[in-house]
């Protein structure tokens, strides 16, 4: 008997894989994907605990539920409500305790057994927990997914964190670092590719601290497994990985930036901040040098290598003197995009116990001006790649009629009038136009048929550095 699921996801990428590998799971029990959770049999609510107010997001969203159950139950049917994600993994009693609608929670960990919890919510009274960090990866678990996976996926290859970053839940949500078999994301990749994925994002919550086994029992490094898929899957054109730690840049990871054409010349390297003083408080484990040599390494393996980062203001303890260092690194590096935030306290993290967080009014003035300067250079960055032919990667129909949409090597969305019949091809386009979030381009002259396969090509553009 089909069944309707709806699953909204919150924050990470790796957070929408899981949402698919959910819905791979719960497919061969008769569940069907559906656009709305009026008409669902199951809502999964996939948390994220990184982002600011992670869990009053969800009670507000369990709110907005409360009058579907309410109308199932009284046309005396049942609507499931499951938590999953990492809120689940850090707040499941206290979710249970506030929200008596909700009939499973289940962690990050644990998504491979919904089935199985799905039938304990419909024999028991009161909710299903399963916040366990099971011993068998639930890899071993997962069925193979039927989804069409489109011209670009994910694949997650790593699991966890070792670092203890001082404002971050990760190690205590994900638990302990955690690789998958090469032969298994080979394998895995394998099927994407031949489903029509042309474009593979890697995921890890510390993804190039991924060491998988392979099957001569040797342990293999991030470059490596990037060469392996290269190798093995000639239809993948584009290999991308989020979420680095500058610890784990390691010289062979540098390296297939250099000679692996494959792999896209845009690194997300968060930093955090520009103050030693604040990174020995968050526990990085870097420092400052560390970062801009790393930087200057990274970008004389591959010169138009692009860089993204994270940045936090406002962590316990900073200064004006630790901010403005952090406003200087930017500017040495010069960064194509970042994601910043103002620090907000997650519970059971070291930083949480301290006290002299900066007041909201002046986390909120450093954003501020942290954002601005950002802003200004990924307009510079967007702004030097106009005139220049690049390599676009086709993904899907645009908004208007006859135009289709895709990106370049470093992420930029790109919208061309072209024919439909280009979308997962890689092709040189010119850029034109800058928009607000995107560019405007069109196609290289003397192109051939779409249908005539376009073998990728390198990008030809160079940051201006100065680090």
């Amino acid at each position: 008997m089909s069944k309707r699921l709806f699953i909204k996801s919150y924050g990470c990428q790796m957070n929408v894989y899981d949402a698919g590998r959910m819905a791979d799971v719960l497919a061969p029990i008769g569940f069907t994907s559906v656009d709305s959770p009026d008409v669902a049999d199951l809502v999964i609510l996939n948390t994220c605990h990184i982002r600011e107010k992670a869990a009053e997001k969800l009670f507000s969203d369990l709110g907005r539920l409360r009058p579907f159950k309410a109308a199932r139950a009284a046309e005396g049917e049942r609507l499931l409500i499951a938590v999953a994600g990492c809120v689940a993994q850090a707040e499941g009693d206290a979710i249970i305790k506030r929200a008596p609608d909700v009939d499973i929670v289940v962690g990050p960990q644990a998504y491979h057994r919904l089935p199985e919890l799905i039938a304990r919510a419909m024999r028991s009274v009161g909710a299903v927990l399963d916040t366990d960090f099971p011993i068998d990866s639930k890899f071993d678990a997962l069925p193979d997914s039927s989804r069409a996976p489109g011209v670009t996926a994910f694949l997650t290859i790593q699991e966890g964190c070792d670092k203890f970053c001082s404002f971050c839940v990760v190690p205590y949500t994900r638990g302990a670092e955690f690789s998958r078999p090469v032969e298994a994301v080979i394998a895995e990749a394998g099927k994407l590719v031949a489903a029509g994925a042309r474009e593979l994002t890697l995921l890890g919550q510390n993804v190039n601290a991924f060491h998988g086994q392979d099957a001569a029992g040797g342990t293999v490094g991030l470059g490596e497994l990037a060469r392996r898929l290269a190798d093995a899957l000639p239809d993948l054109a584009r290999i991308r990985y989020t979420t680095s730690h500058p610890r784990d840049m390691d010289d062979d990871l540098i390296e297939a930036h250099r000679n692996l054409p494959q792999l896209m010349p845009f690194l997300h390297l968060p930093v955090q901040s520009g103050s030693d003083r604040i990174l020995a408080a968050m526990n990085r484990q870097h420092t400052v040098a560390d970062y801009l040599r790393l930087v200057e390494r990274l970008r004389r393996a591959r010169p138009d290598l692009a860089l993204s980062s994270d940045f936090i203001v406002g962590h316990p303890g900073e200064s004006d003197a630790d901010f403005r260092a952090t406003l200087d690194l930017i500017r040495t590096v010069e960064f194509a995009g970042a994601f910043s935030f103002k620090y907000s306290p997650r519970p059971g993290t070291p930083a949480a116990m301290l006290e002299d967080a900066a007041p909201e009014a002046l986390k909120e003035e450093r954003l501020a001006e942290l954002l601005a300067l950002l802003r200004d250079q990924q307009d510079a960055f967007n702004q030097s790649v106009l005139g220049r032919t690049l390599p676009v990667l086709f993904e899907k129909p645009g908004r208007h009629p006859g135009q289709i949409t895709g990106r370049t090597p470093y992420l930029q969305p790109v919208h061309v009038l072209a024919d439909p019949s280009w979308i997962g091809q890689t092709v040189p386009v010119t850029m034109q136009r800058r928009g607000t979030n995107s560019l405007e381009g069109s196609l290289a002259d003397s192109l051939p048929h779409p249908n005539a396969r376009i073998e990728p090509m390198m990008s030809s553009v160079s940051p201006q550095v100065t680090a």
